[in-house]
């Protein structure tokens, strides 16, 4: 029997075509307990790899026969071990490329709609860490929405697509990954966009997205309109693209909300939270599709791959737009924080431009899930 590399690239189209895969995931408890490859037809054994170093002999029974079998590590080494062990007792296995590293890098492109007058719109799914970005596409020209470190993944597909870059923007001052905005903005020309109530700190120029503020694309009527809406951060805003579809950053989930509390200012700015989901939005089409900036569970994922829905559905069934009571919302939000994400401070500085790591150290500070969400 042989065994053979997996690439993040298929790994992806199982995932958002659900099919049934085995994960044998040889990391250390802890860390698989904390995050893992999520997929809605996946089945999971976690066996640390120094469990398996003597031999794999031990776990045969509990690997399936009728279903492909992956295994999976921190960086690749130690799941290519393994799978050479199980190849050599007979099993047909393979190993992720890369492991949890590469995985968590990995963004599929994937097609959200048509936009007036032949604008598209896309969203780049990050199936690592349920980071969602988007490119807003019109008469050979690109919009960059809340881009990731990865800034290669945009500017190829702007190239693919034979369109320029011309504004990179950001919802808000990002504290659970490492914004690819000034980067993408460096090298294209593209103007760089922040919402200034959240750039008190930054150390680099960039153009104030203000409420009302209207960014064209391309020669159409294709608009981005900055709606001013806090809660996530002070300075969170949301676009209206094409008066069809309503970017909410970190404020809005298909299944949850934002939380308020990366500033360490969550009594202050539960408020605001309550006063964008329950008046601003209020106020908007219940037409409009709502496309977030990250997704928690994948039972989010459309068939098609996408993380999109109705607003006037989310009203009707997120629970946390239908909290009557102004106090038991602030009860339910300022309860049910999870953990605070990995190296988020460290984060924060670095979307500031106080902090410049290097690559493998942006890498460590992101590992992990993000966690944006009230639970």
């Amino acid at each position: 029997m042989s065994f053979k590399a997996m690439k993040s690239q298929v790994l992806a189209r199982k995932v958002i075509q659900k099919e049934e895969l085995f994960i044998l995931d040889v990391r250390n408890n802890s860390d698989f307990e904390d995050w893992k490859i999520e997929g809605e037809n996946f089945s999971y054994l976690n066996v640390p790899y120094f469990d398996l170093i003597d031999g794999v002999e031990d776990i045969l029974d509990k690997l399936p026969t009728d279903k492909e079998i992956l295994v999976v590590c921190a960086k690749e080494g130690s799941s290519v071990m393994v799978a050479e062990m199980l190849s050599e007792q007979g099993i047909n296995v393979s190993y992720l490329e890369g492991g949890m590293k590469a995985w968590s890098e990995y963004m599929e492109p994937v097609k959200v709609g048509d936009l007036s007058n032949g604008g598209e719109l896309y969203q780049f799914v990050r199936l690592g860490k349920g980071c969602l970005s988007y490119m807003v596409v019109s008469n050979e020209e690109a919009a960059i929405i809340d881009p990731t470190r990865m800034t290669e993944v945009f500017t190829g597909f702007a190239q693919e697509l034979g369109v320029t870059v011309k504004h990179v923007l950001d919802t808000h001052l990002h504290a659970d990954h490492i914004s690819g905005g000034r980067a993408i903005a460096k090298e294209t020309g593209a103007t760089y966009w922040l919402p200034p109530k959240d750039a008190g700190e930054v150390v680099f120029d960039y153009q104030p997205l203000e409420d009302g503020e209207e960014i064209k694309i391309g020669h159409t009527t294709i608009n981005i309109y900055a709606l001013y809406s806090p809660g996530h951060t002070i300075g969170s805003t949301s676009f209206v693209v094409d008066e069809k579809y309503l970017l909410t950053g970190d404020i809005l989930f298909i299944d949850s909300i934002g939380r308020p509390d990366l500033a360490g200012l969550a009594e202050d700015w539960v408020g605001d939270l309550r006063e964008t989901l329950y008046h601003r939005y209020r106020e908007l089409s219940d037409e409009l599709i709502v496309l977030p900036a990250h997704y928690m569970i994948i039972q989010e994922l459309n068939d098609d791959g996408t993380v999109a829905e109705k607003l006037g559905k989310l009203f009707a069934d997120n629970h946390g737009l239908n909290i009557e009571s102004e106090a038991e919302f602030r009860k339910m939000v300022t309860e049910n924080l999870p953990p605070q994400p990995n190296a988020y401070q460290e984060i924060r500085q670095t979307n500031m431009g106080k902090n410049t790591p290097d690559e493998e150290k942006q890498r460590e500070m992101e590992i992990g899930p993000n966690r944006c969400a009230v639970r």
